[in-house]
Formats: C-alpha cells, structure tokens, sequence
C-alpha cells in the first residue's frame, strides 16, 4: 500500500462493512453527513448546501462515509470519518481519510508542508457550487470520474477561492473541477456566464496534464448523456490534472547545479525552433522523434551552429488535434502543429515527452523538459519560451469548455456587455490579461517557469494584447437564504454612457493602457529581474507597437517587423527610400527604439496618448528576416506569391504581402542562373542579418535551406513541410549551412556587432562608389560602410543590390589593409574565406593573395546581387609592393607557380571578333515591388564605367580567380578558368561598348577553360570536360557556373545544354 500518513489512501483493500441493502443487493446506502442519506448516484439537497451530489454508480459504492469539517484555522482540524469507494478496473483498491478545509493559498495542487496532504485551491467567484473530481487513469480512458468530493461553500470557500485538502492521496491518480453556476444561454439576464454542471474541468494551475499519451491519438469517441457524463469528443477527450510530488514520494529532478546563463542581450544569437519538426523527420536518426528528448539529442548541432538561444515554439499544454480534419483534395488532415492555441499554461506538452508515450507517469514528461534545458545550458545555450497570453484554446461561442470558460467566464475573458467575445488575437476570445484574478495568474506562471524549468526568458505571442483595457462586471450576487444566485441583468455590466464595457474606472475595454498594469507588473517583478522579455508588439486588430510597447525602463524587447521589410525589399533591388532605411535598420534601428522621443505621427492612439518612457538600445531590436509564420529564407527568393493550397482554403489564407522575390521564375527552377542568383540572395539576406546590431534570430531549417513550397502559413501540417531535413543539411549541396555557420560565429567574435549603445560618426562610416559618398537616392542599389572596433581595426561591409558590378574604390586606413572575407558572388567554400577543414590555411592565403591586387589599390570589385565584408588587417609594406608590380604587367602574360599562361593563345583578340557584333539586351518589364531584369541605367554602376575600366575588371577578376586556385597548389589552370568567369555577372544594360568590354572579359575566362580541360579543341558538354580533367566535384561546379553564366556565350562557344 501507498501512503504517506493518516488519511485518504488508494491501495490494497481493507474488508469494509457493508451498509443495509434494504432488499437492494445493487444499491449501498450512502451516509452524506448532516444527518441525510440518500441512493447513491441521486441528488442529494440541503437548505445548507443544495448542491451535494452523490455521482458514483452504486454497484461501485462500497461506503462513503462523509462529514464535512468546521471551519478552523488550522486545515487538518476535521471529522475522522472516512471515505471509501473502490475505483472501476482496480477491484481491491479503496480511497479512505478525511476532508480537511484546506487553505485559499496557493492555488493549484499543492503539498502541505505540516501534514503532507494535498491542498486543492481554484478561483471561481460565479460558481455556486464546486467538486473535486479524482479519476484513475483508467476511468479517465472511459470518461468517467472515479469519485467527487463537493465542496461546502460555509467551510470551503474563502472569498472566491474554492479549497480542500485531501490527506493519503495515491500520486497516480488525475484531478479535475465540476463547476455549477449561472449559463447566459439558460438565463438570459445574466451574460458572460458561462458554467456548464457537466463538464469537467481543468485547474488552470495543473502542473501536468494527461488526456492522451501519444501525438495524433484520439480519445475514446463517447456520446452525450448517461453514457458519457463527461460530453466528449475523439478530438477532445476528457483530459485532468498530475497531483503535485514531493517528499520522498518521488525524487526531484537533478539538475546538477545548473543556474540561469544570464548571458548579455546583445550577444544572443536566437534560433525559433518547433520541438516537434525539429526532429520528426526519420533521417534525424534519434530514438525518439518529434519529442523533448530528440531535441536533446539534437542539441549539438545548434551548438556547432552557434546558437547560444534557442526560442521554443509553445511548450505549453496544447490540443493537436484541434483542427483535426480532412484536408480538402488531400489525403492529408489538419493538425494545431505549431501549439498557438493554449489549453493548460503550467503543464509542458504531454504529447511531446517520449517517456509519456512510453507509459510512464505524466510527470514525467516534466522532467524530460527539464532534462533539455539542462542540457541546453550545458551548451551554453539558453532557453526562451514563446508563450500565448492572448487567447486560449476555448475560442468563441462556440468553443469547448475546458478549464477558464466553464471557472469564470467573466473574470478570464474580455467581454461585450452581451456576453461576446472581444477577438483582438483572431483565435475566437482575447484573455483579460489587465483583470487583477489573469494578471496574477499570468505572473504566477511565469514565475513558476523560471523557477521550476529554469527558463531564461519568454516571447510574447501578440504582446500588445497585454497592453489592452479589461472588461468588469460587478460581483455576482447570491440569496442569503437560497444560495442561489441573483439575476442583475440591469446592473452587472459596467459600462459607459455610450453603452461600452469598460475595465471599471471609465476606459473603454479593449483600449491601450498608457500604463498597462500587467506589463508593469512583469517589468518589476523581482523574481523575473534577470528574465528576458521579448514583445511581438502587434495583435489581430490593428494595434502594432513596434518601437513603442511599454517598457519600463528598457526591460523589454521586441520581435522588429520593419527590419524584416526593410531587408527584404532592398536585398531584392526594389525603388524607394530602402537604401536609407536599410542602413537605419543595420545600426539597430535607432529610428526606432534610440533616445530620441519619436516624432507624433509615429505614436499610436489611445484614450491618454502613448508614455514616452525613454530609449532603448539597439538589443531592444529582435532583428530576423523569416519566422515561421511566412516563408522561410528559401522561399522568399523563390516565390513571388504565397502557395497555401495545400492548406484547404483556397489559398485565402496567409499574408498576401511578402516583399519577396523569386530571381526570375516561379518555384522550383531548373535554369542554372535562377538558382545561382537565389543562392546569392539567402547569402545577401543572412549578411544583412548577421552584420547588423541588435539581436538576430534565424528560423528552424533557413540553415540550410529549408522549403514549404511557397507556403506561408503551414501552422496545421504535421508533415515535411514542417520538419527539419537532416538528410539535406548533411548534404549541403550548395555550402550554405557552411557559410551561415561561419557567419554566425564571426558575429559571436567580433565585438563591434554586439552593441550595447548604438554606432556613432567615430564608429561607422558611410560610403559609395567612392569613400564617404553615400547615395541615399530612392534608385540606390548600393550601401557600404565601414565599422571600427575602436582599436585600429574594423570591417568594410558592401551591399550591392542591382544588376550590374560596382567597382568600389575603398578607405585607405593608415598601415592598414582590406582582406577579403565574405563574398556572395563566389560559388562555395570560397564565398567565406576561413580555414575551417573545408578550406586549408593555404587556400584561404591563396584566395586573399589573388584579390590582393584589387586591395593593395584600395579597390574592390562586387558583383550584381552580393554582398561583401572585408576585415582590417595590419600592412606588409614589401607585399604589397610585390603585388603592385604584379597587377601592373599585361592580362594574359602572368606567369603562375608550375608555369603555364592562364589563359588562350591571343583570347582577347579571339572574343572580339566572336561578340563584335552583338547587341546589349533589352530591359525587362518593370513589375511593382519586383526589380527589373536589367533595371535602368543608374549613378555609379557598371554602365558610366569606361570600356578599359571593363576590360580591366574581367579580365583581371580572371587572373585573380585563377591565381588563387593555381596557387593553392590542388587545382587545375582549367578549373582556375573556369572559376574566373564563375565570377562574372549575367549581361547589364549598359553602352554598347560597355557591353563588348563586359562579355570579352567573360569570353576569356571560359575560352581558356574550354582549351585547357580539352586540349583537343572538343567543344562538348562541360561535364564531360570536367570529367576528362578529372575536376573535383567543386571544380566541376565551378566550370558548370562559367559555361552557364551566359547563354550566349553558350551558343557562341558551340557548347549546348
């Protein structure tokens, strides 16, 4: 037997006597106290306490013996008279012990210190009458409760606190509340009640909850009435609450002197991950998929990734069978995947814990969460919560009654003075987050969050919800004599002259609080001091605070929406004042969050107008490009529409404005120059988003790449669409996940991206074609800058957003020199020059030693779309003299190390004559919020260079290219050739001469590719050359890139494809 003391106990049965059948052999008599006795499973009344009710079937009585206690300050003061009844399925197994008053404190399920028992406490001040529900897992499977313990209004209620304490409880058994009270569809003078006798609901403190034990299973599909008591349904079986452990019953987690990280804002690198996708799809390879624990086996890949935060899509109790419906046109149903429709705040998701599935106590899916926070922060990784306080799982009218709706209807929920619904969140009801009972709630999970799971901080889903006025109602009134409550219908909502509910003290509900209390609360709170605080400072109904939530003192975060815009529209070379606001959003957007009060038409409205309560610096700047409601990094580049016809709605749901662009066709492509340039645009993204200040996140799977097909809302597809493709990722086809990795950790070690304070004159500097000439024009394509670390170092950034290459002139910095670092236009691993096992030492050298000529000039050259950083390195006087005597012989004469000219017999001559006679392309058509193919001719590009100029640049781009690789001592000249006119940009729109100039420098590279790989003169596939040179596959991609570049090169060569 299990027990712990005098008092309640489930375990081996003890023989008890039977009371008088009264010639009813299946009827036992059952003592309610107070001197009535009644059949078991009837109503019971009282003037006292008319709402006693019997509810076991009587062939399961075996006695209950039951009086209530007189109120005492001390809760174990009570009656010795026992109860015991004998759960269905577990003959032999009895309940016994006493009914002790319990204590209003705290609420939930709780362990008494002093005697061990567990005390029972819930708010509900509408409710007329209150049971305790306890089930067996068993009877929980069938919908049926095992036993109820009703609770005394006179002894058991303190204010509108409802409380028991049962002593000896066995720690398997499951808990819920029977809540009787006022519904406005049965009483029509009495809107927003909503109590409904037959439900059984969840205590919205449960610790864990247990409804079912494995994703995707459905609940038994029970019937109304006699046979299912509970009203249930396959999709929303009965679910109820763990009783708390503690004591020697069952031993705490270890979590082996694990303490916050407490890492700095400003150093976080974020990662928005799905527990479930992360690791569902079977190539993760681990034990237990979709699961707390897969994820922990997955951690070091975050780890090597660099993350050093990790933001959970919803951990908290959800229903993933919400929405559970055929897809229409689809074999496949719908899911609630992402877990935004919450059903229990303090309970982790039962579904994503291995060890529930595998049977074991729901508790322990507790632990198996701690378990990964544990091993997060082995890794130095923190752990950030993505928690919804905006809306429940309940929904409108029309939704379930789960835990809040069937409590307090009133109290937990924003209502119209009809008893409707506010929606703010889109999700059918908005929680009344300012009422003090939800303010409190909402701090006491958060609370027991930190402290519990030792989470490091929270994301607010749609945290401007946070900031709206509540709804009020005046207190239910009761009959003294009765206890039956009193129809107000005149009198209980409390509204304005104009009608309008209102929070109380005149404001209308709904409004935004200059002041908000819950938010000020959560600011303040000296137990959440070192808790980080991220806004989504938007809701559903128009209300965006981006760069104006409250604050308090620059506590808060906020996810920034306009640096996504931002990005997104001037990375895709789209008109207008993008430049500018680009460069704004790369310093930390202090247009948006700096010290500087915003100017009046920036304030959102409300009944005080906004409380300026000072700057924040750029940390306060969640800076992120994707998320995973939208297109991920691959999709914004490869559609221009959204493509949610998978989700069976018409393809009428998801945002319809993406600022996105597919580089020339839509979807899936198998022109080669389509997928170069998106390749390009991820990079160009991801250093935009990497090199600026404030806080990035990147989104599950952007790491390498990751589609869903031009779907922007896949929240209900528990599929591929959402899964992380860990076969891809090891794959790395195109080098991307090498390069973001590398990005990422050149972020984490250079200390002049992780600001505290934003940039000023003396560290950031502006230029154009030419140093310190910014063009901030509504047509600018380009934004350079450099960036100092304030010790004589620093980094030049260039963005070069049009169509045509920019030929930059650099900053001279005195005993300094540019080294080339990142460079999107390079086909990879040599688009990030680092020696990380892909690349030696030596070939890093090789590839800086090769472009030294442009740098030793103070010049660079940046291709269309791309992106280049360049880092500050000390000056070697001799090399770069060397180089400069070097770059000043005549293209195609260099000699490289082994000998050989790197290029055709007379190939200038050779491609003159080939192009002289073609024509430069014609423009595109120009579509709104999509760059044009050629674009128009613009200040500074590559079509107001000369011809020698021109000349210059290919041909040397050619020498540079080729003398990296010959350099490195493990590549063929043709591979080097064919690597210099990868490095070419596809045609502008430029002079004629221009042109010619352009396409003579490409004719060289590729004629020396193809002479050098076929000595033979055979002019077939580029494959077959490759393979004839026995090209590595990276040489081989880059002669693909060189004969691909240009289709009429292609044609003019005699190569076909």
């Amino acid at each position: 037997m299990l027990s712990s003391g005098p008092g309640l106990t489930i375990g081996p049965a003890r023989r008890q006597r039977q009371g008088p059948s009264h010639g009813n052999p299946g009827c036992t008599k059952t003592s309610i106290g107070h001197g009535l006795s009644a059949a078991a499973g009837s109503w019971v009344r009282d003037r006292r306490h008319p709402f006693y009710r019997g509810v076991l079937p009587p062939q399961r009585v075996v006695s209950v013996d039951l009086e209530l206690p007189k109120l005492s300050s001390s809760p174990s003061t009570a009656s010795t008279k026992k109860l015991f009844f004998e759960p269905s399925g577990q003959p032999g197994s009895v309940v016994h012990g006493p009914v002790l008053t319990g204590r209003p404190e705290p609420l939930g399920a709780s362990i008494d210190a002093e005697t061990g028992a567990i005390n029972f406490s819930v708010v509900s001040s509408s409710a007329t009458a209150v049971s305790l529900v306890l089930f067996t897992e068993a009877d929980l499977a069938a919908g049926r409760s095992s036993f109820e313990v009703p609770l005394d209004p006179l002894v058991n209620r303190t204010g509108d606190v409802w409380h028991v304490m049962l002593p000896g409880l066995r720690d398997d058994l499951l808990y819920g509340y029977r809540v009787n009270g006022l519904h406005q569809d049965a009483d029509a003078d009495s809107p927003g009640h909503r109590h409904d006798k037959n439900r059984v609901v969840l205590d919205p403190y449960a610790i864990a909850v247990l409804g079912r034990r494995r994703w995707g299973q459905m609940g038994p599909n029970l019937a109304y009435g006699e046979a299912g008591v509970l009203g249930l349904m396959p999709t929303w079986p009965q679910a109820a609450a763990a009783l708390p452990a503690g004591g020697h019953r069952v031993p705490a987690f270890d979590w082996e002197g694990d303490r916050p990280l407490n890492l700095p804002m400003e150093g976080l690198v974020i990662y928005e991950a799905h527990v479930r996708g992360y690791t569902a799809h079977e190539s993760s390879g681990v034990a237990a998929p979709g699961t707390y624990a897969g994820m922990t086996e997955k951690l070091d890949h975050l780890q090597s990734l660099g993350i050093n935060a990790i933001e959970l899509l919803p951990v908290f109790e959800f229903n993933e069978l919400e929405y559970y419906s055929q897809i229409p046109g689809s074999n496949e149903y719908r899911y609630n995947f992402w877990g935004y429709s919450t059903v229990n705040y303090f309970s982790p998701m039962g579904r994503y814990s291995a060890a529930l599935a595998e049977g074991r106590h729901v508790r322990s899916t507790c632990d198996e969460f701690k378990q990964l926070v544990k091993e997060c922060h082995k890794r130095g990784i923190e752990v950030i919560l993505d928690v919804v306080f905006n809306h429940t799982a309940e929904g409108n009218e029309r939704g379930p009654t789960i835990s809040f709706r069937g409590l307090d209807n009133r109290v937990y929920y924003m209502l119209a003075p009809g008893g409707e619904y506010y929606n703010y969140s889109g999700c059918g009801n908005t929680l009344n987050c300012n009422q003090p009972v939800v303010r409190q709630f909402i701090l006491d999970c958060l609370r027991y969050w930190v402290t519990e799971y030792h989470v490091d901080g929270f994301r607010f889903d749609l945290a401007s919800i946070l900031t709206r006025a509540p709804s009020a109602w005046h207190p239910q009134q009761y009959d003294e004599e009765t206890g039956q409550p009193v129809a107000m219908s005149s009198g209980e909502a409390i509204v304005s002259a104009e009608g309008i509910m209102t929070d109380g003290a005149g404001v209308p509900t709904g409004t935004p609080l200059p002041d908000p209390p819950l938010v000020e609360a959560i600011s303040e709170d000296p137990g959440l001091r070192n808790t980080k605080l991220i806004a989504e400072a938007w809701d559903c109904d128009g209300l965006n605070q981006v760069g104006a939530f409250p604050h308090y003192g620059g506590r808060w975060s906020e996810w920034n929406g306009k640096f996504r815009d931002v990005v997104r529209n001037f990375i895709k070379g789209t008109d207008g004042p993008w430049a500018g606001d680009f460069a704004s959003a790369v310093c930390g957007s202090p247009n948006i969050y700096a010290n500087s009060q915003p100017p009046e038409n920036d304030w959102w409205g409300n009944n005080g107008g906004r409380q300026w309560r000072g700057g924040r610096g750029p940390s306060a700047s969640i800076n992120f490009v994707t998320a995973h409601d939208g297109f991920t990094l691959a999709d914004v580049v490869s559609y221009n529409n959204k493509h949610n016809e998978a989700n069976g709605e018409d393809n009428r749901d998801g945002e319809a404005h993406n600022n996105s662009w597919n580089c020339g066709e839509e979807g899936p492509s198998g022109k080669w120059e389509v997928n170069r340039l998106r390749q390009r645009q991820i990079r160009n993204m991801s250093s935009a988003l990497l090199l600026s200040c404030g806080v990035p996140m990147i989104t599950m799977g952007d790491e390498y790449g990751h589609t869903k097909q031009g779907n922007n809302n896949t929240y209900c597809h528990d599929s591929d669409l959402n899964y992380v493709r860990w076969d891809q990722l090891a794959a790395d086809p195109s080098g991307f996940h090498r390069f973001i990795r590398l990005l990422i950790n050149f972020r984490r070690a250079t200390p002049a991206l992780q600001r505290t304070s934003y940039v000023t004159d003396k560290d950031i500097q502006w230029h154009g074609e030419l140093p310190n000439q910014p063009d901030w024009s509504d047509t600018s394509r380009l934004v350079a800058f450099t960036l100092s670390d304030g010790k004589g170092g620093g980094l030049y950034v260039a963005f070069n957003t049009s169509h045509m290459p920019r030929l930059l002139r650099l900053p001279a910095w005195a005993g300094r020199v540019w080294q080339p670092l990142v460079d999107t236009s390079k086909v990879a691993p040599y688009d990030f020059l680092a020696a990380d096992g892909v690349l030696s030492a030596a070939d890093v050298a090789a590839a800086r030693r090769s472009l030294a000529m442009w740098t030793a000039d103070h010049t660079y050259p940046v291709l269309p779309w791309s992106c280049i950083v360049l880092v500050s390195a000390p000056e070697d006087p001799a090399s770069t003299n060397m180089i400069r005597r070097a770059a000043a012989q005549p293209a195609g004469s260099r000699q490289q190390p082994g000998g050989g000219d790197i290029g055709p017999r007379n190939p200038m001559s050779w491609a003159t004559n080939l192009i002289s006679s073609q024509p430069p392309p014609p423009p595109g058509p120009q579509r709104q919020g999509t760059p044009n193919d050629y674009g128009r001719s613009q200040h500074g590009t590559y079509g107001s260079m000369s011809a020698q100029s021109a000349v210059s640049y290919s041909s040397s781009s050619a020498s540079a290219a080729s003398s990296s690789l010959l350099s490195s001592g493990r590549t063929s000249p043709a591979a080097a050739a064919a690597a210099a006119a990868a490095n070419l940009p596809p045609p502008p729109q430029a002079t004629r001469a221009n042109w010619r100039s352009v396409l003579q420098g490409a004719a060289e590279a590729a004629t020396a590719a193809l002479q050098l790989t076929s000595p033979s003169g055979d002019t077939g596939s580029a494959a077959a050359a490759a393979a004839s040179a026995e090209l590595s596959l990276a040489e081989q991609a880059a002669l693909e890139q060189a004969l691909n570049e240009n289709s009429e090169l292609r044609r003019r060569l005699g190569l076909t494809r």
